[in-house]
């Protein structure tokens, strides 16, 4: 069977700077970069099928913006007007502002704000807003990361996390951490408590109470807390602490165990 004949597909030089403009740039809107993959390979001779396979999206999809193309051009992969009061601001300009967003920061700040923004780019705070979220952009929010350097993390996770989901039978499953230290220091003169017109006072200089290891472990099944008090803090103080408490829920149960220590730094 023979299909219907594709209408032919010319890309100009300059349309082909446009659709690798809007490809090759880090952060570009994902659906148009899409769109300007699907033309450039069918203007590379590829069928439609061939294309929509390699890009992962459907023959229709391929269909739809390779007509597009023919009847608009470049103009053609951008989304069509919707009803209501025609746009103030052109797609340039939204371009130009989102691109500033993402590879730019200001020159006083980390980061750009609705204020900054409107005032580089000439629009109003309210315009900056509503393009910032129509294209899910949050320049205020970080979030954090941590990437482990240890060549057998994947090992160690496998081993932790089976034996929480696949234990040894009879077996005694600890997870233990060490929290950070705390300094046990105390006033050099009692606390003025607060009154009317007046805040909270106390001394600027204080007095040291020494040192102490604090070992703990909570008994899942209980609810129980057991703790000990050690003046060194070493593996034989920590190997004693479950060996002492045998039988009083560390021994019968699966539970979690924090070492903590209380030191002046």
């Amino acid at each position: 069977m023979v299909g219907r004949p594709k209408a032919k597909l010319s890309v100009s030089s300059e349309d082909r700077a446009t659709l690798l403009r809007w490809t090759g740039r880090r952060k570009t809107a994902q659906a148009l970069a899409l769109r300007s993959r699907i033309i450039l390979r069918c203007a590379s001779g590829l069928p439609n099928m061939a294309v929509a396979q390699e890009l992962g999206v459907t023959d229709q999809t391929v269909c739809k913006w390779r007509g597009r193309f023919v009847k608009k051009g470049v103009a053609g992969l951008l989304d069509e007007p919707r009803s209501g009061v025609p746009r103030k601001i052109t797609d340039d300009q939204v371009e130009a502002m989102i691109v500033k967003t993402l590879e730019s920061t200001p020159r006083d700040s980390t980061h750009w704000s609705t204020r900054s923004m409107a005032t580089a780019t000439g629009l109003s705070r309210a315009t900056v807003g509503r393009i910032w979220k129509a294209f899910g952009l949050q320049p205020h929010r970080t979030e954090t990361f941590k990437l482990s350097t240890d060549p057998q993390l994947i090992e160690k996770v496998r081993d932790i996390v089976g034996l929480y989901l696949n234990p040894p039978e009879r077996a005694l499953v600890l997870c233990a951490d060490e929290k950070s230290q705390i300094q046990a220091l105390d006033r050099t003169q009692p606390i003025l408590p607060m009154r009317p017109g007046q805040a909270e006072r106390r001394t600027h200089d204080y007095r040291r109470h020494g040192t102490t290891s604090l070992f703990a472990a909570l008994d899942v099944a209980s609810g129980k807390v057991i703790g000990e008090l050690h003046r060194r803090h070493r593996s034989t103080e920590f190997r004693k602490f479950p060996g002492s408490h045998r039988g009083g829920g560390l021994s019968r149960s699966r539970g979690a165990s924090d070492s903590g220590q209380l030191r002046d730094a």
